[in-house]
């Protein structure tokens, strides 16, 4: 099986999503599907440096209240799936499409997986500036790529065409909200679900790969 995970970095609720996606394959133990991590983001159109964190939050929010109650339910489910949300840590907002270049690069040195969770922990329980060249290296290192790939990788705009490319066409599919699972590129769904949820995706995914290979058998 192959799935498709449309999702940003910079997406907190992706990162409970990934938690529970998790979950869900080893309710699934003899799954060993085919991953696929594609560039969504949230907002394509802050500068490369990125903005100050509070900047962004009044625009976006429009005050301190609303983005209160939704980190109290973050925090509280991010405990749930083991995470530490540390929004207060968080200086700036990037810009994600060099983070996404990063696992671009990571997906070639087979990490793909690795590159994502460092820099889900790196953003919402570190609060680092992913978006920033420097320390992309260094989170590259962590994840066992050479400093001098990584860097000669992300100080130019390698892939950078691509991550937008790929951006442009989830949202050409439909996909308006992240995290999103795509099962054999046809059947998808979208939100942080429940492993239950999830694992009655691979089933009917499965059920329905099968069932086209039966039709081809005997056709």
């Amino acid at each position: 099986m192959q799935i498709d995970v449309v999702f940003d970095t910079v997406c907190p609720w992706c990162y409970v999503g990934k938690r529970r996606f998790e979950r869900a394959l080893k309710m699934r133990p003899n799954m060993k599907p085919t991953l696929r991590y594609r560039s969504f983001l949230l907002n394509p159109d802050l500068p490369p440096q990125g903005v100050d964190r509070r900047e962004y939050l009044e625009r976006k929010f429009g005050g301190s209240a609303q983005y209160e109650r939704i980190v109290e339910a973050l925090v509280f489910t991010g405990k749930g799936e083991g995470i530490n949300f540390a929004l207060d840590k968080i200086k700036r907002t990037p810009n994600s499409a060099n983070s996404h270049r990063l696992i671009r690069l990571a997906r070639t040195m087979n990490c793909q997986t690795e590159a994502v969770n460092v820099l889900f922990s790196a953003y919402f329980e570190r609060g680092l500036d992913i978006g920033n060249v420097e320390v992309l290296v260094k989170l590259a290192e962590e994840i066992g790529l050479e400093r001098g790939m990584a860097y000669a990788h992300l100080s130019t705009e390698t892939d950078l065409n691509a991550v937008y490319t790929e951006n442009a066409r989830m949202h050409r599919l439909g996909i308006t909200g992240v995290p999103c699972y795509i099962f054999n590129e046809g059947r998808a769904i979208a939100g942080a679900q429940e492993p239950e949820i999830l694992v009655r995706m691979f089933d009917m995914a499965l059920a329905e790969s099968a069932g086209r290979t039966d039709m081809q058998s005997t056709g």
